[in-house]
């Protein structure tokens, strides 16, 4: 997904830093396929201070550790960095009957890491926190197993309707992730000093794991991706870079996420907090990423929360209601009617955000738009369209702009009166006429008679062809007779 922008060719090697994808063993961020790059290999390489990186432990190697709680100040960072080495072992959770004392002997001291720093019982060095990520970025970051649609040549399914791949390791993993949430916010957190260790490359794997199909690690994600964002000033820019660059591929060319809901999320909290007037940047952000995100079939996934981003940006600045109606208008299904219920549904709250002034500069292609759904066969779609008359804000701006808007939608309301199936739909048009005469009886009438004229003069261009045709088949029955009696 993201590639390493810094090539070495020719040039010395940088030391490596912290989050070095070469000290794990990790395949690319991105890739969840990709073999690890110590595969086979048992030894492993060890950080600054000797700490053993990934990989199972020797035989012996894991001894149960004293509470950090209960020993001497003296000793304590000490024995921090004793238990960083204990959590740096990577055992094998697809067994559940392999290494069991080990398991449980790092699920303590995990569980004792993350007591120490969520009480604040005392400021950890800079090496400490060093390692404490470096032992986090031992264990979460990892190549994901395959999605059931990858290599087997299958047809890509409705996600919603597949069981999400849980994470065997789990029990140990949410220790970790729990771990590093406590320390970003912490109080006691220094993110000049933390800004050294979660870096740029850190985030980039963080939200490569957000394509994870367990629900509760993409949760923790959520949650910590979050918090990074609200800590971390400097990473800001970035991290809305990196997400957009999700969304491009996502729309562009695989249509296949784990953790777009969660993303979106995200970003709904931070377009809450948008400052006006907004940067050109972030109106880009809305026209290149979010709009388009209707586009894929599998929006119903996540619709809830890029509707709520979307009318986030409206509310924030009412000037881009317009933008907005006009690119739904452009992705608008033309086959499947439960996108349709949810973009009538996501029309109607933008709707209720929008200015009469923007109203008015795109209501013309908008209500060709409604009159199509409201004589929509589906009636789900014909009722949704029609429930738009329910809001009063929406009611207002079509009175206003009644002129323009009841000769658009008139005929589609004779038209559901006339013919169509279903009898809540019918009863709901009724309703929506009688408001119309209520509102402008005179120009009701207007549109009445032009609609009678409209249909008559259809009549009668058809009775005209139907007439024409009938003089072609007469003419070609004399003429096959002539030849027939010559």
């Amino acid at each position: 997904m993201f590639k390493n922008f810094m090539k070495g060719g020719g040039k010395k090697p940088s030391k490596s830093g912290p989050n070095d994808v070469s000290l794990y063993g990790n395949a690319p961020h991105g890739n969840r396929n990709a073999a690890p790059a110590n595969a086979g290999v048992n030894k492993v390489g060890a950080g600054a201070s000797g700490l053993t990186l990934g990989g199972p432990p020797p035989s012996g190697a894991m001894e149960p550790l004293p509470s950090l709680r209960d020993a001497p100040v003296s000793e304590r960072q000490n024995l921090f960095l004793r238990k960083l080495q204990v959590c740096c072992y990577v055992l094998d959770f697809l067994d559940t009957l392999k290494s069991v004392r080990e398991k449980e002997i790092k699920r303590q001291a995990l569980m004792d890491l993350v007591d120490f720093i969520q009480s604040g019982s005392g400021k950890i060095t800079e090496n400490c926190q060093e390692e404490m990520i470096r032992m986090i970025s031992v264990n979460i970051f990892r190549c994901l197993p395959p999605a059931s649609h990858e290599n087997t040549g299958q047809e890509v399914n409705d996600p919603e309707e597949e069981e999400p791949c849980l994470e065997p390791a789990w029990p140990h993993l949410q220790l970790v992730y729990e771990l590093l949430l406590r320390y970003v916010v912490s109080s006691d957190t220094d993110t000049r000093v933390a800004k050294r260790y979660i870096d740029h490359s850190f985030v980039l794997k963080l939200l490569d794991l957000f394509d994870s199909e367990d629900p509760r690690e993409r949760e923790y994600l959520k949650t910590i991706l979050h918090r990074i964002y609200g800590k971390f000033m400097v990473h800001r820019p970035f991290i809305r870079k990196a997400i957009n660059n999700i969304f491009y591929r996502y729309i562009y060319e695989t249509e296949r996420h784990s953790g777009l809901g969660e993303l979106l999320e995200i970003l709904g909290s931070i377009i809450n907090g948008f400052a006006l007037p907004m940067k050109e940047e972030h109106k880009l952000f809305l026209v290149r990423a979010l709009i388009p995100l209707h586009k894929p079939k599998g929006v119903a996934i996540y619709h809830q929360q890029l509707s709520y981003c979307i009318t986030q940006f409206v509310e924030k600045d009412y000037k881009l209601a317009d933008t907005v109606i006009r690119g739904l208008l452009k992705y608008w299904p033309l086959t499947n009617c439960q996108k349709e219920v949810l973009f009538l549904g996501e029309l109607e709250e933008v709707l209720e955000a929008t200015q009469n002034a923007e109203f008015q500069r795109c209501m013309v292609p908008l209500f060709r738009q409604i009159g199509r759904c409201l004589n929509s066969s589906h009636f789900q779609v014909a009722e949704r369209a029609l429930f738009l008359w329910n809001n009063e804000h929406i009611v207002s701006m079509i009175a206003q702009n009644r002129v323009v808007i009841f000769p658009i939608i008139y005929e589609a309301l004779e038209k559901n009166i006339q013919s169509h199936w279903n009898q809540a739909v019918h009863g709901l048009t009724v309703n929506v006429r009688k408001m119309f005469t209520e509102m402008d009886a005179e120009l009701f009438e207007e549109c009445q008679r032009q609609y009678v004229e409209k249909e008559a003069k259809a009549r009668s261009v058809e009775e005209q062809r139907a007439l024409n045709w009938k003089r072609l088949a007469d003419a070609a029955a004399r003429r096959g007779n002539q030849m027939v009696t010559a």
